[in-house]
């Protein structure tokens, strides 16, 4: 028996309420209808301790600590959803479908944060140890259209999370910060406009995976 084809991995960026929770879900279905196998996951979180981390992060607990902490406390989460979940996966040919990675790191610690670039790079070598995301899709958005799709799908009774409740400016800046990763990766990262109905969405970032990760199931 020949060895399984490799696993692929790829990771779904951008600001809040920018789609890429559906998305996910999306591609997992039409990933699986190649007889693939998907493991669909997120962060920060994916694994028991990551999901610890991300109720302390989210609560914003962390922010008064300053954004180096929060780096760190998310750099936990991700070596421990690296090797629990992510790696073993990808050993065993699936293709893992991840809601943020290293970039969200970059752009809300990073460029946000204003985290030395260099401390940061160093920072990600030691927690990734050489994981790179094959395709990354960055849903680009309108803040203020991503923020009032967050509000609309949020209960009445709960509160708005640690990145939700930071000001205009702040999400501008992320949106600036995750274009520019795309400038500057460009063999990496494909940008798509999250203002796009769902399903147009959906089929732009299924061309761009067909386009960049082609498959023998989707010859």
């Amino acid at each position: 028996m020949g060895a399984a084809a490799p696993g692929r991995f790829i990771t779904l960026e951008g600001g809040e309420g920018a789609g890429k929770s559906t998305l996910a879900r999306h591609l997992k279905d039409r990933v699986e209808a190649l007889g693939l196998r998907v493991t669909l996951t997120r962060e920060p979180g994916g694994s028991p301790k990551a999901e610890a981390i991300r109720e302390v992060i989210l609560s914003g607990q962390v922010k008064r600590h300053g954004p180096f902490v929060e780096a760190l406390m998310f750099s936990a989460a991700r070596i421990d959803h690296i090797d629990r979940l992510i790696r073993p996966a990808l050993e065993r040919g699936d293709w893992v479908i991840c809601d943020r990675f290293i970039d969200s790191t970059r752009a809300y610690q990073g460029a946000l944060g204003r985290i030395e670039a260099g401390l940061l790079a160093e920072l990600e070598a030691v927690t990734i140890d050489g994981l790179m995301p094959d395709l990354t899709l960055i849903l680009d958005l309108d803040p203020t259209i991503g923020l009032a799709r967050a509000a609309r799908r949020r209960a009445p009774d709960e509160a708005t999370d640690r990145f939700e409740g930071e000001a205009l400016a702040f999400h501008s800046t992320l949106r600036q910060a995750y274009l520019a990763i795309a400038a500057s990766e460009p063999s990496r990262c494909v940008v798509l406009d999250a203002a796009q109905p769902p399903a147009v969405l959906a089929q732009a970032a299924w061309s761009a995976i067909r386009e960049r990760l082609p498959s023998p199931q989707a010859a």
